[in-house]
């Protein structure tokens, strides 16, 4: 487990990486350990006769002794503070050394970057526990019950693995606002339809473009009244923001009011503030779901959080999408971190497709998507 994976998320940091302490300072709590922990939980009755190799204290140890699990200590972290990429290749060596059958790791697409690298040539498959601020490759479950149930079907061999890619953004330019996603290695993971996440895919083509700026204009009238706006990352809400004339950071989350921006790349904490003073029902929250994923919340704007979610109201929601990325998830998916607001949010949702035009469009709980119960 990484234990600082995604802590930057919610302070609008777009990574983790060489920020720990920055996060820490802008208030972001560690999440990696309860995301750990409701994957390994679910696995404690259902694994005996099994034994997890792990990483000493907060790498892997700690959780497993939480969920009573079987477990051994293959590895301890060489500094006495913050562990890091060494730590996490290290210890993949050890379970390697161990004659591991699967590597479960906790954490984003940085970790899943050292974890790929330390099993290369190595016929082992990996899973992610999906818990970092960015997780664009398809070695990551779709929530932690999900991993469960793949680690579990895997133990039992009822289910094969497959390759698929690990990819990552340079997150010096994804906080310039510039998203550049890199194809670093191919590795196993265990498959399921629905479980695993896909890859995530950028669209672009003259008929995406023209959508975007027909759901933009439509945007762009409703936004004249004097509610507050809240927009998440992402090229369609980008172009909503080009057609009132604003700059959007088009990576972070912004608040717009009376066609002025009013919150610049805001935290969650900014959005708690600002909420805290807007009458009810006065605040929209403006969102498109990840290509080819299909996350409306949860992943890339982990800002717009289930506290944000409770303070705007979750009748706030307004989704957009093309159709094209629409038709390429059979449903759209949460993963708040709050179970009650992800069963909220669950149900027929009304998508804006174009010029007062909308789909209607299956929302699902990703901790509840399974073909199967874990029994």
């Amino acid at each position: 487990m990484n234990p600082i994976a995604g802590m930057g998320g919610s302070v609008g940091l777009k990574g983790t990486d060489g920020l720990a302490q920055e996060a820490e300072r802008r208030g972001a709590k560690p999440l990696a350990g309860a995301r750990a922990r409701s994957c390994l939980g679910l696995l404690s009755g259902y694994a005996e006769g099994t034994e997890f190799l792990t990483a000493q204290g907060p790498m892997g140890e700690d959780i497993l002794q939480d969920c009573g699990l079987s477990f051994k200590v293959v590895h301890k972290p060489e500094g006495q503070g913050e562990t890091n990429a060494k730590d996490t290749k290290a210890a993949c060596k050890a379970f390697l050394d161990g004659k591991a059958k699967l590597i479960i790791f906790c954490g984003g697409d940085g970790t899943a970057r050292d974890v790929a690298s330390a099993v290369q040539n190595h016929d082992i498959p990996v899973l992610g526990i999906p818990a970092g601020v960015k997780m664009h490759s398809g070695v990551f479950a779709i929530s932690p019950e999900a991993a469960a149930e793949l680690a579990l079907g895997f133990i039992r061999g009822d289910l094969e693995a497959r390759e698929t890619e690990i990819v990552d953004v340079d997150e010096e330019l994804y906080r310039s606002g510039e998203l550049m996603t890199r194809l670093y290695s191919t590795a196993k993971t265990p498959y399921r339809p629905a479980l695993v996440q896909g890859v995530k895919q950028i669209y672009a083509s003259r008929s995406e473009d023209e959508f975007k700026d027909q759901i933009a204009l439509f945007a762009s009238e409703f936004m004249g009244d004097e509610s507050f706006y809240i927009l998440g990352a992402g090229t369609t809400t980008t172009k909503i923001a080009e057609f009132l004339g604003i700059d959007k950071t088009l990576l972070g989350v912004d608040v717009i009011q009376g066609g002025k921006v009013i919150l610049k790349d805001a935290s969650e904490k900014d959005l708690l503030d600002m909420l805290d003073n807007v009458e009810p029902r006065r605040a929209r929250i403006i969102i498109s779901p990840i290509g080819a994923q299909g996350f409306i919340l949860g992943r890339g704007s982990q800002q717009i959080s289930s506290k944000v979610l409770r303070k705007a109201g979750i009748e706030s929601l307004i989704v957009v999408s093309t159709p094209h990325k629409l038709s390429e998830v059979p449903y759209l998916l949460v993963d708040t971190g709050d179970p009650e607001i992800d069963r909220a949010l669950t149900g027929r949702h009304q998508v804006l497709t174009g010029y007062r035009v909308a789909q209607i469009k299956e929302v699902k709980a990703a901790s509840k998507v399974s073909k199967d119960n874990i029994e």
